[in-house]
């Protein structure tokens, strides 16, 4: 009885009720796929980015071996129809994988990326603050004591004498080399030495 009473409650709606559940019913259905395309997008996104990495970065992620192998394929491919061919296929494969760590790790190359670029902001400030003031020449040594007093007034005469006369700025960069020796730069995810150690372990 109530399933009658249900139906004949349905066939007694309006046709203008009936047209709105319909096209309720076709918008539910197309945000389904329209979230379903972003979804596949954005892991083929996140494979794209996976082809910027070094090898010490991708062993971290411990990949299948055949999205690790379409990976380094990719970065071997230089023509454009063909990277574009590969960049969809690495996408299909993502589908297959847990994107979390992958994320994760693409999160902390960015705040390594972002550490390291104020670290080269702080010793340009530094460097144009030197040249510019004898006090700020004073500061550095003050709190530097170890350093060559000599070879920093020099460059930073230097520097200011090139700047003068708009010559090519040789002694302005060799004072910003000085400063990176005093300045360490800071500890990224993946160094150099790390990665000269993942290559002579792959060449053996």
């Amino acid at each position: 009885m109530i399933t009658k009473l249900a139906t004949m409650s349905r066939k007694s709606r309006s046709a203008p009720d009936q047209a709105q559940d319909i096209q309720a019913d076709d918008e539910i259905e197309y945000v389904s796929k329209s979230q379903m395309k972003r979804d596949v997008e954005a892991l083929q996104d996140l494979g794209v980015e996976l082809i910027g990495l070094s090898k010490l970065q991708l062993k971290k992620l411990d990949l299948p071996d055949a999205l690790l192998v379409a990976i380094k394929d990719a970065q071997k491919i230089t023509a454009n129809g063909a990277i574009k061919r590969q960049r969809q296929y690495i996408g299909r494969l993502m589908r297959d994988i847990d994107p979390a760590p992958i994320q994760a790790l693409l999160d902390s190359l960015r705040g390594d990326n972002d550490k390291q670029n104020a670290w080269l902001h702080q010793l340009e400030r530094t460097r144009d603050e030197l040249v510019a003031d004898d006090k700020a020449v004073a500061k550095l040594i003050e709190e530097h004591p170890q350093i060559d007093i000599q070879q920093l007034r020099t460059m930073v005469r230097n520097a200011r004498a090139e700047r003068a006369a708009q010559k090519p700025p040789k002694h302005f960069r060799s004072l910003f080399q000085f400063l990176k020796e005093l300045y360490p730069e800071p500890a990224l995810l993946a160094s150099s030495d790390d990665e000269d150690e993942d290559d002579e372990e792959d060449d053996e």
